[in-house]
């Protein structure tokens, strides 16, 4: 498997910054080691830093319409059926549902940071008609970050780019908990404007 990751990204490192954007896009391996390995290139001085992160950003969001137009036009049944070709099972489309059926459309920026959660959130989303402006605004907001986070960590690392996941944990495990403590104050927040927005009727 790791024979595969390392051909598969010095594929992409010939591609440049479009290298970056179709192994986000095609997300054959996670989007982290993606973008540490686009970090690396940074630091040997192959693609800029600016331009990995536009590429990271592009690439992530793509990937993620792709997920929301399947769940837009072919609905649960299809992606049940087929979902294991693009690495989503049934579990993952079960939490993901009722993610965001409990936070509603919040739910897809804070939950693009929690594992299991963050590639599946989009197909709800899309089986719920939600409006792909307002899809394409809160994922963008969240991959800005998210790729900015990886390719500094894979510039920083250089060579050693590889240990990512053991660099990375303490911080997404951190940062996870911290999109689940905002997600549970957003759904906090929605209950009580929606319950205080109902009117009141007098009984005398």
């Amino acid at each position: 498997m790791k024979e595969f990751i390392m051909s598969f990204l010095e594929w992409l490192a010939d591609l440049g910054y479009l290298g970056i954007m179709l192994g986000l896009m095609v997300e054959v391996i996670p989007s982290e080691i993606v973008l540490a390995y686009g970090g690396f290139l940074v630091s040997s001085g192959k693609i800029s830093f600016i331009g990995a992160v536009i590429a990271g950003t592009i690439g992530g969001v793509l990937a993620q319409l792709f997920l929301y137009w399947l769940g837009y036009y072919g609905g649960r049944p299809v992606l049940e059926k087929y979902g294991k070709y693009i690495l989503i099972n049934k579990k993952h489309l079960d939490v993901a549902e009722s993610w965001f059926n409990r936070y509603g459309m919040g739910v897809i920026f804070g939950a693009r940071f929690i594992p299991v959660v963050r590639h599946a959130i989009s197909i709800p989303a899309g089986i719920a008609k939600m409006s792909w402006v307002r899809f394409t605004t809160l994922t963008t907001l969240a991959v800005i970050p998210w790729s900015i986070g990886f390719i500094y960590l894979g510039y920083k690392l250089g060579n050693h780019w590889d240990q990512i996941e053991e660099v990375a944990g303490p911080y997404t495990t951190k940062i996870a908990i911290g999109a689940g403590i905002l997600l549970v104050l957003y759904f906090l927040y929605s209950w009580y404007k929606k319950k205080k927005s109902k009117p009141v009727y007098n009984r005398y």
